[in-house]
């Protein structure tokens, strides 16, 4: 029989620690894959802000989409916070001007001129069913072609494989969504709400796809982010340059930094 001295609990403790670090450290360097197959899913577009006081509900509508069976095989929602509510007392950090033009060519492809928030546009129309709670799931789905995505580190490798060749030019839109974020609002019309979001969109960047015999593909790095989140997803679609509607879209979380903590954690425990 050993003693236990000779081989004492804080390294065992260590090495369970390091082990686990460098498990986790070799899977984050496999490259992610996300692949749509043939039927659409559709895209969920919430337009909000943290100084509309409407918003919170829409909010919550879209956080519990987290745990729908449905979520990344039949849609995929991504939360578009926008900064004409700025001026009314609170300004929001995830707010970008580019998100509130995205609602208004909306509206003007659509003939309308108002945009609001919260609002909400499943592939590209006008869509009033979250309201009661419904899931953003259309049956049956059409065939418009895979859309597969390719992350390997910063950077994505794009393949779209359409049932039919479009006239117009394809575009891949491609956003990093933050999870389980939350906000203490000071003031304006939720002052004194503390504020919890889902599927907010971090960054978003748009390239020129290249038509390749009976694909179009491309080759971008991920979009540059504005704020942190612990837990990452990110979401692609494809859509043509005159209309923003979307044809295809595919997403999923990203592989978290959990090997980081991981890796001081072990450090700690050795000191």
């Amino acid at each position: 029989m050993r003693d236990t001295d000779d081989f004492p609990g804080h390294k065992i403790v260590l090495i369970v620690l390091l082990i686990a670090a460098w498990s986790i450290a070799a899977a984050g360097e496999v490259p992610q894959e996300f692949i749509s197959g043939d039927r659409r899913v559709a895209l969920i577009e919430l337009y909000t802000s943290e100084g509309c006081s409407s918003c919170p509900p829409a909010d919550r509508w879209v956080s519990r989409l987290k745990t729908n069976p449905a979520l990344w095989t039949k849609f995929a929602p991504v939360a578009f916070h926008v900064d004409y509510w700025d001026q009314i007392g609170w300004r929001d950090r995830f707010a970008r001007a580019d998100y509130g033009d995205r609602q208004r060519r909306y509206a003007a492809e659509s003939g309308t001129r108002a945009v609001y928030t919260p609002g909400v546009f499943r592939n590209g129309k006008e869509w009033h069913g979250w309201r009661t709670g419904t899931a953003p799931i259309l049956q049956p789905s059409s065939t418009v072609g895979e859309l597969s995505i390719r992350i390997d580190r910063h950077q994505i490798a794009a393949l779209f494989y359409p049932t039919e060749m479009h006239r117009e030019e394809l575009q891949l839109h491609i956003v990093v969504l933050g999870m389980n974020l939350e906000t203490r609002v000071r003031a304006g019309e939720n002052k004194g709400r503390s504020l919890r979001h889902d599927f907010v969109v971090l960054g978003m960047t748009s390239v020129s796809l290249t038509r390749s015999g009976a694909a179009y593909r491309v080759t971008t790095g991920l979009p540059e982010t504005e704020n942190e989140a612990d837990s990452r997803a990110l979401v692609a679609w494809v859509s043509e340059t005159t209309s923003q509607a979307p044809i295809q879209s595919v997403g999923g979380f990203l592989q978290s930094a959990a090997s980081d903590e991981l890796a001081a954690s072990a450090t700690a425990a050795q000191r």
